[in-house]
């Protein structure tokens, strides 16, 4: 495998978190805390601009990777829940309650795949569907976590 390819692959299993054989989308789903805690100390147009850059690399990283290892969406590929998990708390504060209601509603979005989430997983493929499910989870995510949140400082 060349430099190339084990940077695919590194990226794509969230730095290889996603090689955890017990739940790899849930521990692939913490770098994504860690990334949105410094999405949280910049503007949100720069933070926009990269959700929007980290979507675009992970469809291509996560296509690529998939080609690389053979098998159609396989569970190591976590780079679409850093990608599902950044559009979660996109705009909103990040502190302990937010990161954890954010990371819980995020994999109950992502494991239930409620519609649409469920029809995009079944028929869109590559790296597109690797990660729209999981961006189209985080926007669920995002939303509810805003109603949560809108409830409990009333």
């Amino acid at each position: 495998m060349s430099f190339k390819d084990k940077a695919v692959v590194c990226l794509a299993t969230g730095i290889y978190t996603g090689n955890i054989p017990w739940a790899p989308g849930t521990f692939g789903t913490l770098p994504g805390l860690f990334l949105c805690f410094f999405l949280s100390r910049i503007s949100l147009a720069s933070g926009l601009l990269a959700i929007a850059l980290l979507i675009g690399a992970s469809i291509w990283i996560a296509g690529a990777a998939e080609k690389m290892l053979g098998q159609k969406d396989p569970g190591c590929i976590v780079i679409d829940e850093i990608a599902g998990m950044a559009v979660t708390l996109v705009a909103i504060p990040f502190t302990l309650y937010t990161a954890i209601a954010g990371f819980l509603l995020f994999r109950f979005f992502d494991i239930v795949k409620p519609p649409p989430i469920k029809s995009i997983d079944r028929r869109v493929h590559g790296g597109i569907g690797i990660v729209l499910d999981d961006v189209i989870a985080g926007i669920f995510a995002n939303i509810v976590l805003r109603i949560g949140m809108a409830i409990m400082t009333r």
